[in-house]
């Protein structure tokens, strides 16, 4: 194990990289336990200690590593920036902009990439402003109670604290792209990794303290099983054969090779466990600025972790956003055509439409499985802390997955540039 760690750091390039992605994460970290001027520390800490019972709060605290209770620098994290890519990912598919620029292959990548920027500026400043109104005394809808972490609040400072989170926003948005370009993983998982596991430890206390060390120790042992679980499911993959057909270059003779499409079981990451909890959170964020009484009842009784509701809700969606990204991950008719143009054909299977339908029920069927287990890993663990009334720490199984997840997505970058200059990666078998 040590020896495989040693040579990380032989190569002059990846240890580069893996240097500069810890920089850029303990900078970040830095700037998530820095809290903006004007916030009462005493009454951060009064909602700290309150915050793990409070579903709203406790979901938005999971994702910032807790920066957001302390009104930090970062406070916002990472979450403006994934709800405006699945903003422009949904919108892709009805604005015929949008489906022109994806299909002009890295030129429109970049305009969608750019356009993505600018949601993530509105979304944050439109966030930022809120969550200043929620935590000056107003933040009913959050926890339940009213707490104001900014007594000596005036105009002039809150629009200061908006102006710090949203440029705090931007600042976390490029680390994230700087670590997706330049250093290793990619950028926007590794920060929530990064939050998700920082919050283990004092997770885990919690649960220890409220539901005692019997039920504490069932919910290890069946999260070292749903580990062991993840870790197999991830590395599954369906290997569809392709042949590439004989043709004659001058002289020369080309292709007639076999190689094959490997599918993975679980296709897409843990991107579509980050995209659910980020749907479960529009209304949470609505309530505090929509004055019905009847919706703020609602977010209050139903959307939070230990509820039956936001359980089975954040189920179905993290089982269909699994479908919305392994199509636009791989999408059957874009991998027909490339796979015609390039002369190559699936044994048994016709060029053309049957290699499309052929690709679209394989990929259907996988990901009926993949969806379905990553879907029942997350709502497990929150089942029995529900059935138990165990608060505290209701987030046991996304931080099970997203850590497992993003772990091994991060390992097999670093392996194939082990395996690429003759090193023995990690994931030998």
């Amino acid at each position: 194990m040590f020896k495989r760690l040693a040579n990380i750091f032989r190569v002059p390039d990846l240890r580069n990289k893996v240097l500069f992605t810890i920089g850029i994460i303990c900078l970040y970290q830095l700037g998530a336990n820095l809290p903006i001027p004007g916030v009462s520390w005493s009454q951060v800490r009064l909602l700290q200690s309150k915050a793990g019972a409070s579903g709203a709060l406790g979901f938005l605290n999971l994702f910032s590593g807790g920066a957001l209770t302390r009104l930090a620098v970062f406070g916002l994290g990472i979450m403006p920036y994934i709800t405006s890519t699945i903003v422009i990912q949904l919108l892709t598919t009805v604005i015929p902009k949008l489906t022109e620029w994806r299909d002009q292959g890295a030129v429109g990548q970049k305009k969608i990439t750019q356009t993505t920027r600018y949601l993530t500026i509105g979304l944050a400043l439109l966030q930022s402003t809120g969550l200043i109104y929620a935590f000056h005394g107003h933040d009913q809808a959050l926890l339940g109670f009213n707490i104001n972490l900014i007594p000596k609040f005036s105009l002039s400072l809150g629009l200061f604290m908006v102006l710090i989170m949203t440029a705090g926003t931007a600042f976390v948005m490029w680390l994230a792209e700087l670590i997706t370009q330049r250093g290793i993983g990619q950028g926007m998982s590794l920060l929530i990794f990064a939050n998700v596991v920082s919050s283990l430890p004092s997770g885990g206390r919690a649960v220890w303290d409220e539901g005692g060390p019997f039920k504490f120790l069932i919910i290890l042992v069946i999260s070292l099983v749903l580990l062991v679980l993840i870790v197999y499911v991830d590395q599954g993959q369906r290997r569809i054969p392709v042949t590439f057909a004989r043709r004659v270059v001058g002289r020369k003779e080309m292709g007639g090779n076999s190689t094959y499409i490997p599918l993975k079981v679980n296709q897409s990451g843990v991107i579509p466990i980050i995209f659910a909890s980020s749907v479960l959170y529009i209304p949470i964020l609505m309530s505090n600025v929509v004055p019905w009484a009847s919706f703020q009842n609602f977010v209050n009784n139903s959307l939070h972790p230990t509820s039956f509701f936001y359980i089975f809700a954040d189920f179905v969606l993290i089982f269909a956003f699994t479908f919305f990204y392994v199509y636009i991950a791989f999408e059957p008719h874009q991998q027909a055509e490339q796979l015609r143009q390039q002369g190559g054909f699936i044994p048994g299977i016709r060029p053309g439409m049957p290699t499309e339908k052929y690709f679209a029920k394989t990929l259907s069927r996988i990901t009926v499985v993949g969806a379905t287990f990553l879907a029942s890993v997350a709502v497990v663990p929150s089942i029995l802390m529900a059935m138990w009334n165990i608060n505290k720490f209701p987030y046991y199984g996304t931080t099970l997955l997203i850590a497992v997840g993003v772990s091994l997505q991060t390992m097999q970058q670093i392996d194939s540039q082990l395996m690429m200059r003759n090193y023995e990666g990690f994931l030998k078998k």
